[in-house]
């Protein structure tokens, strides 16, 4: 599953910021916060997925959520409620359902996308 290993790209590259900016005297320019964040929130994902919800197949992580948002949305996969830990990290009413709660991952995939890519630059 992607979300394994979809933290460490963030988590690394804040570390190596982190060490290097008082070092060099540089500032981070926000990157370490953001990098972190991103780790943070990529742990997030796969607790979801692997301890409170079920595995996905291992495709592309913003395609794989549109493609479990069509499941969900066709019956194929259940909408069940959304666990505790989702509604609290991500701040959902009380009433959402798992269709809620791969939105918000997918949302927060195609953010990632969009600053890797410009990180990248």
């Amino acid at each position: 599953m992607l979300e394994t290993m979809a933290a460490i790209p963030g988590m690394v590259e804040g570390m190596l910021l982190h060490l290097r900016s008082p070092r060099k005297f540089e500032p981070s320019s926000g990157w370490i916060k953001a990098l972190l964040e991103e780790a943070e929130n990529e742990r997030m994902h796969l607790m979801m997925m692997l301890i409170e919800l079920l595995n996905i197949s291992k495709r592309r992580q913003y395609i794989a959520y549109t493609e479990f948002l069509k499941d969900i949305e066709s019956g194929a996969i259940k909408n069940i409620p959304a666990p505790a830990i989702a509604i609290d990290y991500w701040k959902l009413p009380k009433d959402a359902t798992f269709k809620d709660v791969v939105t918000v991952i997918r949302a927060d995939e195609a953010h990632y996308r969009d600053v890797n890519f410009f990180l990248l630059l």
